[in-house]
């Protein structure tokens, strides 16, 4: 697929970025950080993102924001750091989708609006999308990827011309494998028709309305990388496939590979990394540990012996010897003893210390 260097930079568009979920499915780690703020391959995971809009030449950004909103800030400033004009609103109480887009309207000024959810990692091709859209002199463009299984969401089918017809339900036997993938391109004015100062969903009321009065709304259908980091395995495999650079980010400067390992981290020379793990700044990974799709926050130790694979480790927390962590997330500050084995989707909360052995899914001890 093109990058967005085979296109002219898109004119006459600006951004807004919907960050404000408390990211719950991802707890543990959200407990510290907003979602969008979790280091991911070595930054915050919006920096991805903001980093493939200005690479399409969008250079005005509208951030949403609401749970722990200062941190946005504190991080990202005005955005000239990035090449970006970067603007904050918060939203003090629940908007839904389309309530948080309807909260930022008298901070846009272009005609077009793209509109991303701030939790989708995505290969979509930017300028390509708002071509599309105008060409089709469309009021809402939806970015719709094919899935293997769109049992598991609802499905968007879409008429030879790439007209949307529908918005349905999950269903066992969905009848396209089109799928709403969180990114979408508004014309303005129909960002200001949605109604103020209530939640508004974009899928349930929005979209369903619009196609009700006869507005077009209108289908970009592609196969690129996309997923959506809202749980701990998917968060792990995103961090991994943009170490390896599997996803597309212009945040790496090309250094992709097995593993990422940051300033002042020490990793034993007899130590395996691979799989897309990044080791953050200040860890310490020691003798013959094993990392695989591994991601580690500031700061975290893995002693000897240990293995950590598809799993992420919070900032300052110590994997002691010999433990195994497959598929596990451990927060922030949080003791795993040597020789515990945590497994699939288990969660270990800030602070908490395991002792020696205390956990074990196997007998051979």
């Amino acid at each position: 697929m093109p990058s967005p260097d085979d296109h002219a930079p898109v004119r006459g568009a600006e951004a807004v970025v919907l960050v404000g979920g408390r990211g719950t499915r991802l707890r543990p780690l959200t407990l510290s950080a907003p979602k969008p703020m979790l280091p991911t391959a070595g930054v915050p995971f919006l920096t991805h993102l903001l980093s493939r809009i200005r690479a399409a030449g969008i250079t005005r950004v509208v951030l949403s924001t609401s749970y722990q909103a200062e941190t946005f800030t504190e991080y990202f400033g005005d955005g000239s750091g990035m090449g970006l004009e970067l603007e904050y609103v918060t939203e003090h109480e629940p908007l839904d989708t389309a309530g948080a887009i309807r909260n930022v309207s008298d901070r846009l000024r272009e005609p077009d609006v793209l509109v991303f959810n701030g939790d989708i990692l995505s290969g979509v091709d930017l300028p390509a999308l708002v071509g599309e859209h105008r060409a089709a002199s469309a009021d809402v463009t939806l970015h719709l990827v094919r899935v293997e299984d769109p049992s598991r969401f609802g499905c968007v089918p879409t008429d030879e011309d790439g007209r949307v017809t529908a918005f349905l339900e999950k269903t066992p036997n969905p009848p396209v494998d089109q799928v709403n993938a969180g990114c979408y391109v508004f014309r303005r004015e129909v960002v200001e028709s949605i109604p103020a100062g209530r939640p508004v969903s974009v899928e349930r009321e929005t979209f369903p309305g619009l196609l009700e009065s006869g507005a077009r709304l209108h289908g970009y259908v592609d196969s690129s990388y996309w997923l959506d980091l809202g749980t701990p395995a998917a968060f792990a495999r995103g961090s991994a496939d943009l170490v390896r650079g599997v996803a597309p980010t212009d945040a790496l400067d090309g250094r992709v590979g097995e593993s990422l390992v940051l300033p002042g981290a020490s990793v034993a020379e007899s130590a395996s990394l691979r799989g897309g793990t990044t080791v953050g700044a200040g860890c310490a990974v020691a003798e013959r540990a094993l990392l695989s799709a591994a991601t580690l926050f500031e700061g975290a130790r893995v002693d000897a012996d240990a293995e950590v694979t598809d799993s992420v480790v919070g900032a300052g927390a110590v994997i002691g010897e010999g433990a195994v962590l497959r598929g596990a997330v451990v927060a922030d500050g949080a003791v795993v003893g040597a020789g515990c084995e945590l497994l699939e989707g288990v969660r270990v909360w800030p602070e908490v210390e395991l002792p020696p052995g205390g956990v074990r899914f196997s007998h051979d001890c």
